[in-house]
């Protein structure tokens, strides 16, 4: 790449640290983050002290290490603005009132493959079963988070710290039509909700053109044809994510870099047809158990903790 662009004045970064230095450029005001995984967390927290706008797209940065991210964006006046279409929606409704006069957050799921499976259905299920998503078109990691539910479970936990609202205010709902993408519960017992198609590039603009709004390519909801909404509240015994989020955000500290280390790799495992769908939560369980989370937040010892993580889950599924 570097002979190929030899004869032009261009500069060719490579690495993890080309990227801290792009998030650090005086030219750049704005961050769009969107890097799977602890890799990520370096460049996002460079841009965050040096006062960025951070877009956020993937869930990690404020997953395992919201405290770190959000005392940077305090100090620095960084502002952080999600383009995950949940917290795009949350964050659009939260418009409607005061951050003190929000009673409830809810976010809603498509509920993936297996929303109406029970817990014994959903013993046996095959990776193909779990990679047909019945709504969004994505990648094979996301699709099996939606399966299992663990992308609500870390939707949990990151809602948590980008809206300053403590776990207990935040539910989950299945909203099999995908046309509410969440909604806000006010204390006068108002409910906003924000509607769309379900296509990324409503949220991806909105973060990009903020607090401005454009015409953009995506087509309006067409209720009448749609018809119907249909809500209805996970169970916990099937998508065993949503509980664990919580006790996971009340632990602190390095419990959620676990949390999604863990379910990172076993979803690498389940893909690789090493282990069964249901045992992506049991290595995760496994890990959380044995991990003790302690009070740190200091980015060495959250790559440590990812880094153990992952180690536990691929030893564990060798030997299973």
């Amino acid at each position: 790449l570097v002979d190929l662009v030899s004869d032009l004045d261009v500069e060719v970064l490579s690495g993890a640290e080309s990227l801290v230095a792009l998030a650090e450029l005086d030219e750049v005001d704005t961050v769009l983050t969107a890097i799977v995984g602890a890799v990520g967390l370096p460049p996002v927290l460079a841009a965050a002290r040096n006062g960025k706008r951070l877009a956020i797209a993937n869930k990690e940065p404020l997953v395992i290490a919201g405290e770190l991210l959000v005392e940077e964006a305090k100090k620095s006046g960084s502002e952080i603005l999600p383009v995950d279409s949940e917290h795009s929606a949350i964050f659009q409704a939260m418009q409607a009132g005061k951050p003190g006069e929000v009673a409830k957050i809810i976010l809603t799921a498509s509920g993936g493959p297996f929303r109406e499976f029970s817990a014994n259905e959903i013993q046996d299920v095959t990776l193909e079963q779990a990679l047909a998503h019945p709504t969004w078109d994505m990648g094979p990691k996301i699709t099996i988070d939606s399966a299992t539910m663990m992308n609500k479970a870390l939707e949990i936990i990151e809602a948590s710290w980008l809206f300053d609202v403590p776990v207990e205010k935040i539910e989950v709902l299945i909203h099999p039509e995908s046309i509410v993408h969440s909604l806000v519960e006010f204390v006068d017992a108002s409910v906003i909700a924000q509607l769309g198609e379900p296509d990324m590039c409503l949220p991806i603009q909105y973060a990009l053109t903020y607090p401005d709004r454009h015409a953009s390519p995506v087509r309006p909801p067409q209720l009448a044809e749609i018809g119907s909404l249909n809500f209805a509240a996970p169970d916990p015994k099937v998508f065993r994510a949503l509980p664990l989020a919580y006790e996971v955000s009340r632990a602190g500290g390095t419990a959620p870099v676990v949390f999604n280390a863990a379910n990172e790799r076993a979803v690498e495992e389940f893909l690789a047809g090493r282990i069964k769908f249901v045992n992506i939560l049991e290595l995760v369980e496994h890990c959380l158990s044995n991990h003790d989370a302690g009070t740190g937040v200091s980015l060495e010892e959250l790559l440590e903790a990812d880094g153990w993580a992952r180690r536990q889950v691929a030893a564990t599924a060798c030997g299973a």
